[in-house]
């Protein structure tokens, strides 16, 4: 029923405690509890409620000696996971006051140690992973804690937990399978459309109530709603609204933790099963119906709806197809009413294909106050097989968000893509000519530490890491075995011991740690992502900006001193101010500096920044503009320019493995080795003789062969003329190769390009070695 590598047993359970955080569940006698610490070194504090609220259940109390000073820090936070920690114990009952804890791990505790204990009684296990502040300079981060439950009760799909409620419901309403059920919900309120067990699909309808009640029927409209919204179907951000025929929004989606759902095909009908060979089959449409009688609505045939957790799509040859939903169990959709609304909802039948994993089961749909502070978000997981965590702001969004509203999702974090006073193409010349300021938080961050760091990071870089000295910074690729990536980025030392990987995947982290283990190295591999938010200054002004700002103590290099991939650790102002790291690093291909810091001092560091660079007309730069100076720079991004089946030379950056001058082996050197003598595809720079726009995964060709694609592409400014990046067979990539770029299908139309030198702007690098 439930295929695939991801899927739990039977029974099981699994929740992610963030560092820093904690979860509520509720747990019978009999239930096992398994913790793991999954990054090592992490504190843990647990402690078990009764069912009244009380402090303990049967057999717990034993052992629970301490003051939960972690959890009353965890609750006296101010973001939203305090707020719904907040809220889940007090609709309990729980008092920290009068409590109880056992702490687990700490202190030398291995990645992956674990501490096991049987609920002998009904109660609420409450389990934080608390940390304080990390310095800039220090490697005391708060890292995952992972709670397996086994329940002595292996409950049927139904059955299944529901989540946490995000707050206290309005309504709390099940949509047994093949049914659907009709409620209101007033202008301002939240609607949640849970899949309870999995791979459960939910048609969803919503009407304006004022409408109907004078006999009108307004709804939403899949196809208006695409055409206003450029997309398949309305996503949490800016293009998050459901319209009706008038174009008048009726709805938003606030939230969205599976990301694949359906705005095309009609909620499933009685003539889709007669077709089918199943007359009779009971269908959403014909539900709704009934659903929607009491309301006056005249029943349809097929109704238009979206089709959450539907998982489908078109595909190359204009065929609509499906295939198992992605949902998994507690997946939920958010959306707010934005006038009083009638709304529908269904647990779709479909059991004669794979529409609901081919088992239908229930739909939960809770409501909520207006007044409740949910933020736009979706889910994003670390790893496929992780829990999901929400999209977040950074701790630089309070200063940026006051200067643009454009923002995208990006690796679980809102991102400016532009800023309403300028626009990409004058950010873009501010980082040209002057300096501009840009938020890169989301880029993942590792702490290595331990005796065998080195060892570590010399087996899973392709740099020689043992020629990296204390305060140096060093570009490197991460390879697996067959030489296919797994990431780039930088390596900074702090210390003989002591390493901070900065990239851009989290799987690099659990890639780390799984090579220590396989070796087994006494190194730490730790998670300090949201302990350290940085932004990068970039541009000819940016020395003179920071100057001005940075503090640093005699033993560090002061910021004029600062040589390319270098450090050094100092503060905002003087000695007394905000602690921070500046590396002379950046993605823009012109001088430049990213500064570190904590997300508590953030704001600080932002102001002392944007203050000093007003003289030097500093702007704000988002990701449109930033993606225009990383192609023209030629510096590669994941996704497009490199993957899993493409090496370090295939992907431009040879200059980045070792070959040579690292005598130690490495994983992927042997593969490396090979890849390099007998070489196939080359990373090229293209000049395009059109001003017609190319993109990536556009063709090219030399006739009627194709001999590669591009990876990226823009019209330059500086140059005046479009240009891209393209990855060539060997055998076409030399200088002043004459290429075509397909468009349409590749042959219909064809725009001249050349091979040029690569990357375009500054080849030697004199701007940014400045």
């Amino acid at each position: 029923m439930r295929p695939g590598p991801l899927s739990l047993p039977p029974g099981v359970e699994r929740y992610r405690v963030a560092g820093g955080g904690a979860v509520v569940v509720a747990i019978e006698a009999g239930d096992q509890i398994t913790l793991r610490d999954m990054e090592g070194r992490q504190p843990c504090e647990v402690m078990v409620a009764g069912p009244d609220g009380g402090n303990g259940a049967a057999g717990f109390d034993a052992g629970a000696d301490a003051d939960p000073v972690g959890l009353k820090t965890i609750l006296a936070g101010s973001g939203e996971g305090a707020r719904r920690l907040r809220a889940a114990m007090d609709r309990r009952g729980i008092d920290l006051s009068k409590a109880r804890s056992r702490r687990f791990f700490g202190g030398e505790s291995p990645p992956g140690e674990t501490a096991a204990f049987t609920a002998e009684g009904d109660g609420v296990l409450i389990v934080g992973a608390p940390g304080g502040p990390m310095a800039v300079d220090a490697h005391d981060t708060a890292t995952p804690i992972e709670v397996m439950v086994t329940r002595v009760k292996v409950r049927a799909p139904e059955d299944t937990l529901l989540p946490e409620p995000l707050a206290d419901p309005l309504q709390d309403l099940r949509v047994r399978r093949r049914t659907a059920i009709a409620y209101e919900v007033k202008a301002g309120e939240f609607i949640q459309v849970i899949d309870v067990a999995g791979r459960q699909c939910s048609d969803f309808q919503c009407f304006s109530a004022r409408a109907l009640e004078r006999g009108q029927v307004q709804q939403i409209d899949a196809t208006t709603t695409r055409t206003l919204v450029g997309q398949s179907y309305p996503m949490p951000g800016l293009f998050a609204k459901g319209f009706d025929r008038d174009m008048q929004p009726l709805m938003e989606i606030v939230q969205d933790t599976c990301g694949r759902h359906d705005a095309f095909a009609l909620a499933c009908t009685a003539k889709y099963y007669d077709d089918m060979g199943y007359p009779g089959h009971v269908n959403c449409s014909e539900n709704f119906n009934g659903a929607l009688a009491p309301y006056g609505v005249a029943p349809r045939k097929g109704w238009m709806a979206f089709n959450y957790f539907y998982n489908t799509a078109i595909d190359d040859h204009n065929a609509l197809y499906l295939d198992e939903p992605w949902s998994r169990p507690g997946d939920y959709v958010l959306m707010r009413a934005l006038t009083d609304l009638v709304c529908v909802s269904s647990a779709c039948p479909d059991d004669i294909d794979a529409a609901n994993g081919w088992n239908p089961t229930d739909i939960h749909v809770r409501t909520y106050a207006g007044k409740e502070p949910f933020s736009r978000a979706v889910a994003y997981r670390m790893t496929p097989d992780e829990e999901p965590q929400m999209t977040r702001e950074t701790a630089f969004h309070p200063r940026l968000s006051e200067m643009t509203r454009t923002y995208a999702e990006y690796r679980g974090y809102w991102l400016a893509t532009c800023f309403a006073k300028a626009g990409p193409i004058e950010e873009y010349w501010a980082c040209r000519q002057r300096a501009i300021v840009t938020d890169l938080s989301p880029l993942r961050k590792f702490e290595v530490t331990g005796p065998d760091a080195e060892a570590l990071m010399q087996w899973t870089l392709t740099r020689n890491v043992r020629k990296l000295a204390v305060g140096q910074v060093v570009y490197s690729a991460m390879c697996y075995e067959h030489g296919g990536m797994v990431d780039d980025g930088t390596l900074f030392r702090l210390g003989a011991d002591n390493f901070r990987w900065i990239g851009g995947d989290d799987y690099g982290g659990v890639w780390l740690r799984e090579q220590a283990e396989t070796l087994g190295l006494k190194a730490w591999v730790r998670s300090s992502t949201d302990q350290l938010h940085n932004i990068a200054v970039q541009g000819p002004k940016s020395r003179e900006i920071l100057s001005r700002v940075i503090w640093t103590p005699p033993a560090q290099p002061a910021l004029a001193e600062l040589g390319w991939f270098r450090f050094t650790v100092g503060r905002i102002g003087d000695f007394e101010g905000p602690p921070v790291v500046v590396s002379r690093t950046g993605y823009s291909g012109e001088l430049g500096y990213e500064v570190w810091c904590h997300p508590k001092d953030a704001t600080a560091v932002f102001d002392a920044v944007w203050a000093a660079g007003q003289d030097h007309g500093i702007a704000p730069l988002g990701l449109e503009a930033l993606d225009m100076l990383r192609i023209e720079a030629g510096l590669i991004f994941a996704g497009t320019e490199f993957s899993d089946q493409t090496d370090p030379f295939e992907a431009g950056i040879g200059f980045a493995v070792a070959l040579k001058t690292k005598e130690d082996d490495f994983i992927g050197r042997d593969a490396l080795i090979r890849r390099k003598a007998n070489p196939q595809k080359q990373l090229v720079g293209l000049e395009i003789d059109s001003n017609e726009a190319v993109g990536h995964g556009d063709c090219v060709h030399v006739g009627r062969a194709q001999i590669g694609e591009v990876t990226s592409a823009v019209r330059s400014p500086v140059l005046k003329k479009n240009i891209a990046l393209a990855r060539l067979d060997v055998t076409h990539a030399a200088l002043d190769t004459a290429v075509e770029v397909g468009k349409l299908d590749g042959h219909q139309k064809r725009l001249p390009a050349r091979v040029v030198r690569f990357p375009h702007y500054d080849p030697d690098k004199t701007r940014v070695r400045g």
